[in-house]
């Protein structure tokens, strides 16, 4: 199989890639987009990502422009500038200057990525200025730093990421040198995004089970007023269902009592989970009533349909149902295909971990959601109403957890958060 890549940075740098990827056309084909300014890699990205299997990026910044366009990091490598990228360009800096400079400015490389650098060649770091990237920078503010530092005679050269950079400092006549990687970092890099294309096409063929569930449908059987009302009704189900098999290039079974199966692959259901979400809607509206649903996913038939099994009773328990996958792996993902998609752990190696929570009585699939819910919301710290309002729990239950994780050493009370209205104060907390 032939993986299609997208490279995406400025026309020499595409150049110098395509030149090393020769040796991989066996098994991926480049096609190259190139751009003026970084801030069209947005475009690129949204314009072409059907069209290719995988990206690639000369750099950092326009990988990180696509990764917030594309909310994923899956099928984006980018070009590094490493130690080795940083050692060709201070040798060319000598070799043109006759010296090594010791009053440079750098851009878009991280400090101590610089420091490190210098420190193994035993040049000493005199003055150095350091300009970190982030991906809304733009050339001209880069050449401008550069620029002031040299009119000001902080400096006697300038290093750059940037091509056009370069180029415009060049023609101010101050001594810039381009940071671009070497053949061998290009090289690494290409096995790197060829590993994860392999990777991503065994797990998009894993096997995948959608287990759909109607509640409470022996009610629905009673209310039926003719058991030809209720035919009717399973007919209407059945063909919501048989036109998601079919989007899903699936086998639809019917276990009765409102309990349904579809066999499929790992890549075709997480494509359409817009399309599950709106027969499930349907579903709902049509019987007046909660349906759950289960996902998963495996090596084998077997496992897929035990982690089916596992995340439809999981949805059954959770308020408001939803979809719940479990993976091969074991990670357990709520409210999938939603804003506040939550994945996590439901079990752990850590020995002492489980003994503090068989103390405190909390489950690990419990802890590993709170830790989930922490680190994607980027919390230094919450309060039990934060807990109960995003994990769908009551206040007394959330406070009751927290207590006994504070009771083993698992979270600690940090401070006090006053309220504008009347009323106690609310604990601070923060997981150890």
């Amino acid at each position: 199989m032939t993986y299609k890549i997208g490279v995406v940075g400025p026309g020499p740098s595409i150049e110098r890639i395509l030149g090393v990827a020769k040796e991989f056309r066996a098994e991926m084909e480049f096609i190259a987009y190139p751009y003026q300014n970084a801030q069209e890699t947005k475009q690129i990205v949204a314009e072409h990502d059907p069209d290719v299997d995988g990206w690639l990026f000369t750099g950092q910044i326009p990988y990180l422009i696509a990764r917030k366009a594309l909310q994923t990091e899956e099928h984006l490598v980018y070009i590094p500038h490493t130690g080795s990228s940083l050692y060709k360009c201070f040798f060319h800096m000598a070799y043109y200057q006759k010296k090594f400079l010791e009053r440079v400015s750098i851009d878009t490389v991280q400090s101590e990525d610089v420091e490190e650098a210098l420190q193994e060649l035993g040049i000493p770091t005199q003055e150095i200025y350091i300009k970190t990237y982030d991906d809304y920078i733009q050339p001209d503010e880069l050449f401008r730093f550069h620029l002031q530092l040299w009119q000001e005679g902080k400096t006697e050269g300038a290093v750059t990421c940037f091509q056009a950079t370069y180029l415009a400092l060049q023609q101010e006549g101050i001594p810039a040198y381009w940071i671009s990687p070497t053949k061998m970092v290009i090289r690494t890099t290409l096995k790197l995004i060829l590993e994860k294309m392999k990777t991503s096409y065994f797990k998009d063929t894993q096997i995948g089970v959608e287990i759909i569930e109607v509640e409470h449908f022996d009610k629905i059987i009673e209310k039926a007023k003719t058991p030809y009302h209720l035919q009717y009704l399973e007919l209407r189900l059945k063909e919501m269902l048989l036109k998601l098999g079919e989007k899903l290039d699936g086998s639809l079974l019917e276990k009765g009592n409102g309990r349904y199966v579809i066999f499929s692959s790992r890549g075709a259901i997480e494509r359409e989970i817009p399309v599950l979400q709106d027969t499930v809607r349907q579903l709902s509206l049509e019987v007046d009533d909660p349906v759950a649903v289960g996902i998963g996913f495996g090596e084998t038939v077997f496992a897929a349909e035990t982690n089916a099994r596992r995340a439809v009773q999981h949805a059954k328990e959770k308020e408001g149902r939803g979809i719940i996958i479990v993976q091969d792996d074991g990670q357990i993902v709520e409210s999938v295909g939603q804003k506040e998609e939550l994945a996590y752990a439901y079990r752990s190696e850590d020995k002492e971990l489980h003994e503090r929570l068989k103390q405190a009585n909390i489950s690990i699939k419990t802890y590993k959601k709170i830790e989930a819910l922490v680190r994607r919301k980027g919390w230094d710290s919450f309060t039990t109403a934060d807990l109960a309002s995003y994990l769908s729990m009551t206040h007394r239950n959330a406070r009751r957890i927290v207590a006994s994780l504070c009771e083993n050493q698992l979270v600690e009370c940090i401070g006090e958060e006053s309220h504008a209205s009347r009323g106690r104060p609310s604990k601070v907390y923060r997981l150890t």
